[in-house]
């Protein structure tokens, strides 16, 4: 098993920047991609980034320029830089990461840029 643990959320203007930062623990060894999803009120659950293990990546258009994911494959943590935050940026932020068999979750955390 894997567990997904996320912190860097929080309140933030418009223009802003966040470091969202999401460590893995447990049976690691066997991630894949890991990377982050966001779910805005009343809105599905859409990808924002992700990185597969070899380093490549993937960006909602919406982001693309602005955010930036990277992770450290050693210490099983993936990190998302938000810059030039906007509004419609806001929403709870996941961790992801691909098992051997089934995607692993974090809880979220909660990203609100005011305007």
């Amino acid at each position: 098993q894997v567990q997904l643990v996320e912190s860097g959320g929080g309140l933030v203007q418009s223009g802003g920047s966040l470091r969202l930062s999401c460590v893995a623990s447990g049976r690691i060894d066997g991630i894949g991609a890991m990377g982050w999803f966001r779910q805005a009120p009343g809105k599905q659950r859409e990808l924002v980034a992700s990185m597969s293990a070899g380093g490549s990546t993937l960006y909602a258009d919406s982001v693309k320029g602005r955010f930036t994911i990277s992770r450290d494959n050693a210490k099983g943590t993936v990190y998302l830089e938000m810059n030039n935050l906007a509004p419609e940026d806001t929403a709870v932020y996941y961790c992801n990461a691909d098992g051997p068999r089934d995607p692993y979750w974090g809880r979220g955390t909660q990203v609100t840029v005011s305007s």
